[in-house]
């Protein structure tokens, strides 16, 4: 893979594109393969490199996987589950948070697991100490080493009764593949309830798990002795098809997109229609365009589901630099999401950030000293520029950005655009874009 993109931009971004499976649930669908003891059949996989390193995590620790003229769709069999070498895991892991939720279900298989220092994209904070609360409550027992966190069960993982402070989707997804064999019952308070949880959820109940969601943001899961195999297909990915739904609304293109599904893009789908973008939808996808004229600006916050997906707003915030007046953007999931405008300032557009919480309710960021909402003018015409990628959500807004633009733009590093967009290239060609791989 290359690691720049040149782009000639400001022609609109035509033609049809399909999304498969959702980043944010096939890697936690795999990892729930540990905890079963017959083969299992994942369809829907998109081919991006999170797969591929959380493929080779698996491998590390036993588990089979056949890939072979099988477009999309992965088997898995963790009959032979076996412990990792430190050494291995940490090399596999650099870019990967995957390794912290390995740790219920190794548990459960050997009884002991490895963390290494984690990676990930510098968007925030993101710490492990509500994975590490939670495990210890089940009766986990970390111990910390100098490369890392070794952790153990010496009396077996017990239900637990879990109030999460804030409803954290890779906290939730850590009891979730803790609890379903942990002895008897637990009670989660304060869950996460994104579209990618209930998916997960789903493979579970298919495995064998008896999972209960209530309302409120509670979960129940009784423990059972023992999990089988599953055949699924994953849910489509939301993130990936609000990605393509902003640059068409930022190009003024017309993008349909085969595989985006309604229901779990309802808060985006009301969004991109207050903004003026139109959509229509039928039973195998979506279309986005732009209808021409002025687009109207907005004022909204992020917030986890059912609230507009903090994954959305980095490309949304590239559309909205073409919309007409001041729109607002308030950013309460992750606390460092917005540094990514700068570069969109360099080129041309209007955008100021504020430590305030502004255009909507305080938000647990509010005092303390990070920018988290933006001001964004519009409209401004976008400027060719030289920018690099900071993370993945960052890095794909950035392209629409080039896309708008006119002339010439060059974006560096788009290979971390590959851990969550597959087949970039091959999607740029069918909308017509007019760039080249240096």
């Amino acid at each position: 893979m290359t690691s720049s993109l040149v782009v000639d931009g400001g022609s609109p971004l035509v033609g049809d594109i399909e999304v498969r499976g959702a980043k944010n649930l096939v890697s936690k669908a795999m990892v729930a393969v540990m905890l079963a003891e017959e083969g299992c059949r994942l369809r829907g996989v998109p081919e991006i490199s999170d797969v591929q390193i959380v493929s080779g995590l698996l491998e590390l620790h036993g588990v089979v996987i056949d890939s072979t003229d099988r477009d999309g769709e992965l088997v898995l069999d963790p009959t032979n589950v076996e412990q990792a070498h430190i050494a291995d895991i940490d090399a596999h892991a650099g870019s990967s948070r995957v390794p912290v939720l390995l740790c219920g279900p190794l548990l459960h298989r050997l009884g002991e697991a490895f963390i290494p220092d984690l990676g990930g994209c510098r968007i925030g904070e993101r710490p492990i100490n509500y994975h590490l609360d939670v495990l210890r409550t089940f009766g986990a027992v970390v111990e910390k080493r100098q490369d890392g966190l070794r952790l153990t069960a010496p009396n077996g993982l017990h239900a637990a009764d879990i109030h999460l402070p804030y409803p954290s989707v890779g906290a939730t997804e850590q009891v979730l593949l803790t609890a379903v064999r942990a002895i008897g019952r637990t009670t989660l308070r304060g869950a996460a309830i994104e579209p990618e949880i209930m998916d997960l959820i789903a493979i579970l109940q298919k495995m064998g798990a008896i999972i209960s969601v209530q309302t409120d943001r509670v979960i129940l899961i009784e423990g059972v002795d023992r999990l089988g195999g599953f055949d699924h297909l994953a849910i489509p990915d939301r993130i990936e098809a609000g990605s393509w739904a902003c640059a068409a609304l930022a190009t003024r293109g017309d993008i349909y997109v085969r595989g985006a599904q309604q229901l779990p893009m309802m808060p985006f789908l009301n969004v991109f229609r207050r903004i003026g973008g139109k959509f229509e939808i039928d039973d195998d996808g979506i279309r986005f365009w732009h209808p021409g004229g002025t687009l109207n600006s907005i004022a909204i916050e992020t917030d986890v589901h059912p609230g507009f997906m903090t994954d959305w707003q980095q490309p949304l915030v590239v559309a909205l630099t073409q919309t007409t007046g001041l729109s607002i953007v308030h950013e309460t999931v992750y606390e460092n999401r917005l540094g990514f405008t700068d570069a969109l300032v360099e080129a041309g557009a209007h955008i100021q950030t504020f430590r305030e919480c502004l255009g909507g309710s305080p938000c647990r960021f509010g005092r303390a000293n990070y920018q988290h909402s933006a001001v964004i003018s519009g409209p401004t015409p976008l400027q060719a520029a030289e920018i690099t990628v900071p993370d993945l959500r960052g890095g794909f807004s950035y392209v629409i950005a080039a896309l708008a633009a006119e002339g010439r733009s060059t974006v560096h590093g788009i290979d971390l655009i590959h851990r969550g967009y597959e087949r970039f290239s091959e999607k740029l060609d069918n909308l017509g874009a007019v760039y080249k791989l240096p």
